[in-house]
């Protein structure tokens, strides 16, 4: 940046200079006798030139004021005073006044739109520049490093970048240009108060002691701070301010861009580890269903062959409960793959509640057939519309719940209502209820409570999130709690009398 005071001293030299050598080259004119007019122009040129060398407006005007004086001295009579004999020179005074002067504003703004097409010019070329090379960065240390380097070459100083990790915390390093080929890397005193003065942050830059530190945001969160040396940012111009802008926006760009492709690599990874459990799980439950079924078949023969008197009579009954608890096992996970893939489709029909919950009831009442189950309905017809089969499958996994979590003897209860535009439908038990810490997480996939008892029926945790899928695509809400009146949980669930209805969870 050019010193004003230098550049006001190089101005009157240049002025003076330039007058001077037009009036040398003047005396040589009216020594060889040229006309006047040719003198006078050549003052003209002294006044472009002297514009053209210098900057801004004043010493162009000043060089005209000189050239004028000149003229008026050393050309016209009487000669060395600024007296005129011949009043018509004030004329050409004038003219020749009015002519430098707009000659002098056109050179300088000439010189002023070709400087600022060349600052344009190399403005552009350095963010080009940036954003090329930042295309084939291939990580955060990789973007930062060419950042560095190319707003150092630019900026004329030692810049210096702080990189943010995906959580938002500052990291406890940064990158530093050192020379024009060598950067260093440099410790972070205070990550933390870094990070609190950048959330607080109400103005383009945070002045600090060392760096004027430059967010760099991204589209969710801030990915890191750009850091000039404090005695270059103050002197920078406003133009360097928007070009500096430019070069971090770029280099915003250019994390989020690979923030974004790596989010999406391994959410590509996920899915694809997904669909091979998927895969998995449905292919060992396919080969697991015949042979169940076999399992059940011969066990549930040998029972009623054998007397209950009859040890081979218990026996039988171990294996048909351990293979109908496999078998229910089976169809969760096929259910489950399912709904992962998107192939569960609703089949909805208007469907008496009294005969989805009987259904659901009996299922319960072959596995469990010393438990009794209390149900109670509304007196009036109640039709919903619903995918019988799915439902009853949701209201058999509570019951199944409720099962494995009391005692013989204790309640087990299904109840329904209507709440307006709603079916209520309640599971409850008398069991052990559900531990506090586990309530947010029993419908999360393969989540199994901490609290069991010693006498707890073993589970993997898929039931309730079935659940929670089915009720959901049918537009209802499912919630779980402990019962108030008393020990025991309850679940929840809704389903809208009418289509199109949903409720929010």
């Amino acid at each position: 940046m050019r010193n004003p005071r230098f550049s006001a001293l190089r101005g009157l030299l240049c002025a003076i200079v330039f007058v001077c050598a037009a009036t040398g080259i003047g005396a040589l004119f009216r020594l060889w006798q040229f006309p006047e007019t040719n003198i006078v122009v050549v003052y003209i040129l002294s006044v472009v030139v002297t514009a053209r060398c210098t900057d801004g407006y004043l010493w162009g005007i000043a060089s005209t004021i000189l050239s004028t004086c000149a003229f008026n001295a050393f050309f016209t009579a009487p000669y060395f005073t600024l007296n005129v004999d011949d009043p018509t020179y004030f004329i050409t005074f004038a003219i020749m006044a009015m002519t430098s002067v707009i000659t002098s504003a056109l050179t300088s703004k000439a010189k002023k739109m070709t400087m600022e097409a060349v600052r344009n010019e190399q403005e552009a070329s350095a963010l080009y520049h940036l954003t090329s090379l930042l295309t084939d960065a291939e990580s955060v240390e990789d973007i930062a490093r060419i950042a560095v380097q190319s707003i150092s070459a630019t900026m004329n100083c030692h810049a210096a970048c702080l990189c943010f990790d995906e959580q938002g915390q500052p990291e406890r390093t940064f990158l530093q240009q050192k020379t024009q080929t060598e950067q260093v890397r440099r410790s972070v005193s205070d990550p933390e108060g870094i990070r609190h003065r950048i959330e607080n942050l109400r103005t383009d830059f945070d002045a600090g002691e060392e760096f004027y530190d430059w967010p760099i945001y991204g589209s969710e969160s801030t990915l890191g701070l750009l850091r000039l040396p404090k005695d270059r940012a103050e002197l920078l111009t406003g133009q360097q301010k928007k070009l500096l802008h430019s070069m971090i926006e770029s280099t915003a760009l250019a994390m989020d861009r690979l923030r974004v492709m790596k989010e999406r690599i391994r959410t590509r990874e996920e899915a694809n580890q997904e669909r091979y459990r998927g895969n998995l799980l449905r292919a060992i439950s396919h080969d697991l269903r015949t042979p169940l079924a076999g399992i059940m078949g011969t066990s549930e023969m040998i029972m009623d062959m054998t007397g209950k008197d009859d040890p081979r009579f218990s026996l039988a009954e171990g294996i048909y409960k351990d293979a109908d608890w496999l078998h229910s096992l089976v169809e969760n996970i096929l259910s489950l793959t399912r709904l992962q893939d998107g192939r569960l489709t609703l089949n909805k029909q208007p469907e008496a509640v009294e005969e989805v919950i009987g259904a659901a009831v009996l299922a319960i009442g072959k596995r469990a057939p010393e438990r009794e189950i209390a149900v109670q309905i509304p007196d009036d017809l109640l039709l919903v519309p619903m995918d019988a089969r799915l439902i009853g499958q949701v209201l058999v996994n509570l019951l199944d719940n409720a099962v494995k979590h009391t005692q013989p003897g204790e309640e087990i209860s299904v109840t329904v209502s209507k709440d307006h535009d709603f079916a209520v439908f309640t599971v409850a038990d008398r069991g052990t209820g559900i531990p506090t810490e586990d309530l947010p997480h029993v419908f999360q996939m393969f989540y199994t409570t901490k609290g069991k008892g010693p006498d707890a029926k073993r589970g993997i945790g898929l039931g309730l999130a079935i659940c929670e899928s089915i009720v959901t695509a049918h537009g209802g809400s499912i919630h779980a709690q402990n019962r108030a009146d008393g020990k025991g949980a309850e679940f929840t669930f809704t389903l809208p009398l009418k289509e199109g209805e949903t409720v929010e969870k």
